[in-house]
């Protein structure tokens, strides 16, 4: 398995957060729900998405967009638009001018009007429903375009959303991994695109057969040599394509890869720091700590149990 569905595997949402919400312009939502990972498109109508302390970007119907991290942003229809409602985890269908509240039990804020901006956007509320290494390979926003037909259709979700039916929080489980991941992968098929390095080299004969290798055996003890003599090239040319290509030495990479592959483990599972070591490439807990800490800046521990952030609104 490569690393882009080794990422992509683990995708797996439950008890998504999914709504519509009907607007009446001027209008501007902050959300604040506290998700790790929020997609969002407009089934109608026209949005900016406006992270704090970044650009602006813009929406259209159909479109894609993806944001990562848990850190506030706004949605408006300009990016001049001040926020008059706060979405959180608790409330997100709040009740002010603008937006109303909703009624009964169907995933749908507002009261529909003809021509009036839609906006449809899921949420994965859990982190561990993620990869690490995907989370923190993306941008702040990625949006893919309608015309990239990234799957299913907002038309079948927005339906989905709006209609009571039985089985309907499993099915719009699925209808979000599925956008996710077919947004994701339109993201790292294109070449113009600012994907991550290692998915790019994943094409090259050379490269992509060391990240093959990494990726299938991160556990086992390789050196340069030894994973050139893999490869069958030698090892200075190895090292320089590697690096070329990927952005990082070999076994940088590698030490990357394994602290990532530990920090999922450490989140989806309840094994001891001890075996977590020894399943991604480290003799013992002392190892895998120190590693960790050199690269994520904090303990194994601390990375399992988080200290709880306060949620905004």
């Amino acid at each position: 398995m490569d690393a882009v569905s080794e990422s992509l595997a683990e995708v797996r949402a439950r008890g998504a957060v999914f709504r519509q919400t009907i607007m009446r312009p001027p209008w501007a939502l902050r959300m604040a729900g506290g998700a790790p990972l929020t997609l969002a498109t407009m089934v109608r109508g026209r949005a900016w998405i406006v992270p704090d302390q970044r650009e602006p970007v813009p929406i259209e119907v159909g479109d894609i967009a993806v944001v990562r991290g848990d850190a506030p942003y706004t949605v408006a229809d300009d990016p001049a638009s001040t926020p008059s409602l706060v979405v959180t985890g608790a409330d997100y269908c709040p009740g002010a001018e603008g937006v109303e509240p909703a009624s009964g039990p169907a995933r749908t804020c507002g009261t529909p009007a003809d021509g009036a901006p839609v906006l449809l956007s899921g949420a994965f509320e859990q982190r561990g429903e993620l990869s690490e290494r995907l989370l923190r390979a993306l941008p702040d926003v990625l949006v893919v375009p309608a015309e990239d037909r990234p799957l299913p259709s907002v038309e079948v979700v927005a339906e989905e959303v709006a209609r009571d039916r039985p089985g309907r929080q499993l099915v719009l489980d699925r209808l979000l991994d599925l956008m996710l991941v077919s947004a994701l992968r339109t993201w790292f098929d294109d070449p113009d695109a600012d994907a991550p390095a290692w998915c790019r080299a994943l094409n090259d004969p050379v490269a992509g057969a060391a990240l093959r290798l990494l990726h299938d055996a991160p556990a086992h003890p390789w050196t340069v040599a030894a994973l050139a003599a893999e490869v069958g090239v030698a090892r200075a040319t190895l090292a320089r394509r590697f690096t070329a290509l990927v952005g990082e030495p070999p076994m940088a990479y590698l030490a990357s890869w394994r602290i990532a592959l530990a920090a999922d483990l450490l989140r989806k599972t309840d094994h001891t720091v001890d075996t977590i070591a020894r399943k991604v490439g480290y003799a013992n807990a002392f190892a895998l700590s120190a590693a960790f800490k050199r690269l994520r800046g904090t303990r194994p521990s601390d990375h399992r149990n988080p200290e709880p952030r306060p949620r905004a609104g």
